[in-house]
């Protein structure tokens, strides 16, 4: 099965990141791809942008030459309780928020004290996908994780660029796709491209859930309509103008 949806990207805004939204939306669509989520990181990171970036993403077309566009950020987990780099006025104009951790923003803890920092942000009502929840420099308890976000509705993700960056990932993402298609929760693919070559490359990750079977019907990004469906239930937004993609 193609996949048409990324839902996890960042742009020039993220410094470390080389290509603008334009970039993106053209080989997207190039790719096929209809829909995109813009995610650049959180304020907790050094070169992220200013909280005026995520308040001002409204300006931002829906539809950009054909490929639909949603307006999103990676927050950083910044404590035990779930808080993250998202306030309410950045919340408000946002599609999408996804939410990881990153060691500057909250340095990697005992296994016991990292699973309660993402169990406490998947309970934050705004999260709608935990990003990268493989990552080895983080080590959590796979199932207790899978059966809270199971219990919120929160996408765990399957991250294209783990096996590249972050050496050791692989084994940790099978858990994660094989615990939350035990509690029959669901799963988020996202490329995490940092330039515009790599949107929509899923395909480290779509092998690794062919190795547990893991049903297509719980990937949220299957489809447009499925993404927006899962995004409706919840935050509660409806976006109109994408209604018919």
């Amino acid at each position: 099965m193609q996949y048409f949806v990324d839902l996890h990207m960042h742009t020039i805004a993220s410094t470390h990141a080389y290509s603008t939204i334009q970039e993106y939306v053209q080989v997207a669509k190039n790719k096929g791809l209809k829909l995109i989520a813009i995610t650049d990181h959180g304020t907790a990171l050094g070169d992220s942008p200013h909280r005026w970036h995520f308040i001002n993403l409204r300006i931002i077309p829906r539809i950009i030459d054909g490929v639909a566009v949603l307006r999103g950020i990676e927050s950083n987990i910044l404590s035990l309780n779930g808080e993250i780099d998202c306030d309410d006025n950045m919340y408000d104009g946002l599609d999408i928020v996804i939410a990881g951790f990153h060691e500057p923003a909250l340095a990697p803890m005992d296994i016991d004290k990292n699973t309660e920092a993402m169990i406490a942000t998947i309970k934050n009502p705004k999260v709608n996908i935990i990003s990268h929840p493989g990552n080895p420099k983080y080590p959590i308890h796979i199932m207790e994780v899978a059966r809270a976000a199971k219990e919120h509705n929160v996408a765990l993700e399957i991250n294209n660029s783990s096996f590249i960056s972050r050496k050791g990932s692989d084994d940790n993402c099978r858990q994660v796709a094989q615990a939350v298609k035990d509690c029959g929760g669901v799963i988020a693919l996202g490329s995490d491209s940092h330039v515009a070559y790599t949107v929509g490359n899923f395909d480290h990750a779509l092998e690794l859930i062919k190795t547990v079977d893991f049903p297509t019907d719980r990937v949220i990004n299957r489809s447009p309509k499925a993404t927006l469906e899962f995004l409706a239930i919840k935050t509660g937004k409806m976006i109109p103008e994408l209604e018919n993609i």
